[in-house]
C-alpha cells in the first residue's frame, strides 16, 4: 500500500480528502504547514490555531497521525521574497501558484521524499493517466478548479501528486462534511494569501514595503484626480479602493519610477482589455506538451483563477516566451500574473508562464 502524505489545513476541503482516502483503504499521514510570519503586524488575522485544532480533530476522528512542520523559513526566501519584489518592481505576482510548487510540492517532498509516494492535497483538480504519461486536468467541478494554481508544478511533481476531491463538487464536498458531523463544514473558505485573509493584506504589505504618496492621473485628461499611498497597492484592472468618486474607475497602467497610478472612467473601459497576452519563463508540465501547442495553435487560456476559459492562439518567440492572440479582448492583464495554457477541449494542463 502506498504511503501518503495529506497535506490538511484545517478547512473543510482537506478534511473529506482525508476521509476519501480513508474510505479508500488508505491510512494517511496527516501534516499541517506552518508558513506564517514569526511577528505580528497591523491587521494581521492568523487562524492557524483554530487550524491546528480541526487538524487534530480530523486527525482524532479518522485516527490518522497528524504532524505540524515548520517550512516559514523556505516560504519567506522562495516565495514571500519574490512577492514583495514583485510588487515593488510594479508586477502583480501570485504567491498561491508559487507556494504550491516550491512549499507543498517542493519544500516540503524535500524533507520527506524518503517516507512518501504519495502527496495528496485538497485541492479541486484531476491527474490522469494518457499513454503512459501523467497529465494534470481540471477537476468535476469547474467553478472551484484550481488547476490555475497547479499549473506551475514540475512532471516529477506531478507525478506523486494525489487529489481526492477530483470528482467532487464543493456542494457534494459540504454535506460529506455535514453527514460525518465534521466540524470543518462550518468553516469560512478562506481568501487571499493563506495566513494573512483576504481583508488584511495592505496592511501587511504595508508592514512590509511602507507607503508612499502619489498621484492618481485620468489616463485620458492628465487631470490629478487623487493621490495613493504607493503603487505596489494597485494592479491593472483595478476598481475598488481606489477613492475616487463620479466613478466607476479602473487603474490602466502604473509609471514605477515617478510612482503615479493612471486610471480611466467608465464600466470596464476599453483601455483595460487587451487582445495580445506577452509571457516569459514559459514551463510545461508532461513532456510532449508541447505538441499541443505549436505555433499559431489553437488553445484555451486563463489568466487568473476563473470557471471561464477564453479561446487564443499561441505564438512562439522561442523555447519559453511568446504571445497568446485572445479570440476575445480580455480584461485586467496584469503584468507577473501567471497564463495557463490548456489543450483544445479545455482539460488538460500544458503549462504556465509570466505575463510579461
Amino acid at each position: 500500500m502506498n504511503n501518503i502524505a495529506l497535506l490538511i489545513s484545517g478547512g473543510v476541503d482537506s478534511s473529506v480528502a482525508a476521509l476519501q482516502l480513508v474510505e479508500q483503504g488508505y491510512k494517511p499521514t496527516l501534516f499541517y504547514i506552518v508558513i506564517g510570519p514569526n511577528e505580528n503586524f497591523d491587521g494581521y488575522d492568523c487562524s492557524m490555531e483554530e487550524d491546528i485544532e480541526m487538524c487534530k480533530w480530523v486527525a482524532n476522528r479518522l485516527n490518522l497521525n497528524l504532524e505540524i512542520v515548520n517550512l516559514h523559513e523556505e516560504y519567506w526566501s522562495k516565495v514571500m521574497e519574490y512577492h514583495l519584489n514583485s510588487l515593488i518592481n510594479g508586477f502583480t505576482p501570485n504567491p498561491d501558484v508559487l507556494c504550491n510548487r516550491l512549499i507543498k510540492f517542493g519544500a516540503f517532498n524535500d524533507k520527506f521524499a524518503n517516507d512518501f509516494d504519495i502527496i495528496a492535497t485538497g485541492h479541486y483538480a484531476n491527474v490522469i493517466v494518457d499513454n503512459d504519461l501523467k497529465w494534470l486536468t481540471t477537476a468535476k467541478d469547474q467553478t472551484k478548479d484550481q488547476t490555475y494554481f497547479l499549473a506551475n508544478i514540475s512532471y516529477e511533481q506531478l507525478s506523486k501528486a494525489c487529489f481526492p476531491l477530483a470528482n467532487f463538487t464543493k456542494n457534494e464536498v459540504k454535506n460529506i462534511a455535514k453527514k460525518h458531523d465534521f466540524p470543518t463544514s462550518m468553516r469560512k473558505e478562506s481568501m487571499g494569501i493563506c495566513f494573512i485573509g483576504k481583508n488584511n493584506y495592505d496592511a501587511f504589505i504595508q508592514s512590509r514595503l511602507g507607503t508612499l504618496n502619489g498621484e492618481i492621473i485620468d489616463i485620458n485628461t492628465n487631470e490629478i484626480l487623487g493621490y495613493h499611498k504607493g503603487h505596489w497597492f494597485y494592479t491593472i484592472g483595478q476598481r475598488k479602493g481606489l477613492g475616487l468618486a463620479g466613478g466607476p474607475w479602473f487603474v490602466i497602467k502604473k509609471d514605477i519610477e515617478n510612482n503615479i497610478v493612471y486610471v480611466a472612467k467608465g464600466y470596464q473601459p476599453e483601455e483595460v482589455y487587451k487582445k495580445i497576452i506577452n509571457f516569459k519563463n514559459f514551463e510545461i508540465i508532461t513532456p510532449t506538451s508541447e505538441k499541443l501547442m505549436l505555433d499559431n495553435t489553437e488553445i484555451y487560456f486563463k489568466i487568473r483563477h476563473t470557471p471561464i476559459f477564453t479561446k487564443g492562439i499561441i505564438h512562439w518567440l522561442n523555447n519559453n516566451s511568446g504571445q497568446v492572440e485572445s479570440t476575445n479582448p480580455i480584461h485586467g492583464v496584469a503584468s507577473g500574473q501567471y497564463i495557463v495554457i490548456y489543450d483544445s477541449i479545455m482539460k488538460k494542463v500544458l503549462g504556465a508562464g509570466v505575463i510579461d
